[in-house]
């Protein structure tokens, strides 16, 4: 028999499902998880977005549709998209997409040729370095540095690779750290795309995922309008994380292209489940409870993490992540390896988390001794059971 296409080597996975895994294989040995593992939400679709669909299905909205979108939800898109960060959109302007993750890979299809450098961030979203390769690019990755208000982008070694990169993909407010770009890191990070002549892969899934302030598009400042591509999801703001539905926002020449790629790969977004988009656009009020109960289980992680020895972290004002370093707590119950550490706090506690390693390869010199928290799957009296559980463990040194 033939083998498999040798491409495949280079084809990576979202390596926090075999977390899952690992904590469903522990639940179902008759122990209890506290589940911070997997950014998915348990919270549910807002009413009026449910109603939508089942009537856009009544009405036999179940076959085919434009692949670039139905002509409702392009609108739709773009006039949100648009008012929430002080930009211009038009239909033609966006490309509907099944869920937020086909952008990345799209956007690489569309904008990097082989060879071509990619830079992306590391930890970040492993979605972004298996499509590099995959599709013959050069990574790139740059990092970050912790500080006592959470994290920064390396601006010296992001100016150091900026030569070598044809492509830069730009997450704020990041999974998996929950930082977001100070406005002065934002304009060092689009003067760097605009000297090297950079597409930019605005990753925004989150955009509207915080709890004070608000947030600014990179695609919104000067001379970055032309060379952005947005990634939009309902999957966060909306808890339509298995619904898949999303776009691309950017320039003309680019959304056709992408749109010619949705015609070749899935011919078009589930037609009724583009109705159901619309709704909630209409009406995001029920966004609002979301955001609400999240901000309940942030402040619930953070004062339960609190008590634990030897973590250290900031609390976050956006995303649904906390990304401590454990090193001291890793010392305490005699691990060296933060895989170890992670394993051996799901059979002693029951709490179940991924470590940096499932966020990219960790970087030359890095200190790769930390963990992601995400309270989206989990609720506030869980929070505190499994953390107090975790802070017990840790402070009688692992026994």
């Amino acid at each position: 028999m033939r083998d498999l296409a040798d491409r495949l080597e280079h084809l990576g996975t979202e390596t926090a499902f075999a977390v899952s895994k690992a904590a469903a294989d522990w639940a179902a040995a008759g122990n209890t998880v506290y589940p911070f593992h997997l950014g998915d939400i348990d919270l549910p679709t807002p009413r009026n977005i449910v109603t939508a669909m089942n009537a856009a299905i009544e009405a036999g909205r179940t076959g085919y549709c434009p692949a670039p979108g139905i002509p409702e939800l392009r609108a739709a898109l773009a006039a949100d998209i648009g008012s929430r960060r002080s930009m211009t959109f038009v239909p033609e302007q966006i490309a509907v997409q099944p869920g937020g993750k086909p952008v990345i890979t799209k956007f690489i299809q569309t904008l990097m040729r082989p060879g071509q450098g990619v830079l992306y961030p590391s930890p970040g979203y492993p979605i972004y370095e298996s499509q590099v390769e995959y599709f013959g690019g050069r990574p790139l990755p740059y990092g970050y540095r912790r500080t006592d208000e959470g994290f920064e982008i390396d601006l010296d070694r992001l100016a150091e690779l900026a030569p070598q990169a044809s492509v830069l993909i730009y997450n704020n407010l990041q999974n998996p750290l929950g930082c977001e770009s100070s406005q002065s890191e934002m304009d060092a990070v689009a003067a760097l795309a605009i000297e090297h002549d950079l597409w930019v892969l605005s990753d925004e899934a989150y955009f509207e995922m915080r709890y004070s302030g608000s947030s600014t598009s990179i695609a919104s400042l000067d001379g970055m309008a032309d060379r952005t591509v947005i990634l939009y999801t309902f999957s966060k703001k909306f808890a339509m994380t298995g619904w898949r539905l999303g776009c691309a926002a950017g320039p003309e020449r680019v959304i056709e292209m992408i749109a010619k790629l949705n015609t070749n790969d899935e011919s078009c977004t589930t037609h009724f489940i583009q109705h159901a988009g619309v709704a909630a656009l209409a009406d995001p009020s029920g966004a609002a409870s979301l955001l609400d109960e999240l901000r309940r289980r942030r402040d619930a992680t953070a004062a339960a993490l609190a008590d634990v020895p030897g973590v250290r972290f900031a609390v976050p004002e956006a995303t649904f992540y906390l990304f401590p370093d454990v090193s001291e707590a890793m010392d305490r119950t005699g691990h060296t390896a933060v895989g170890d550490f992670a394993t051996a706090a799901l059979h002693a506690t029951g709490v179940s988390f991924c470590t940096r390693h499932h966020f990219g390869r960790p970087l030359p010199g890095e200190d790769d001794r930390a963990i992601r928290l995400a309270y989206s799957g989990i609720g506030v009296d869980a929070i505190g059971e499994g953390l107090g559980r975790l802070a017990e463990w840790v402070d009688g040194d692992g026994r």
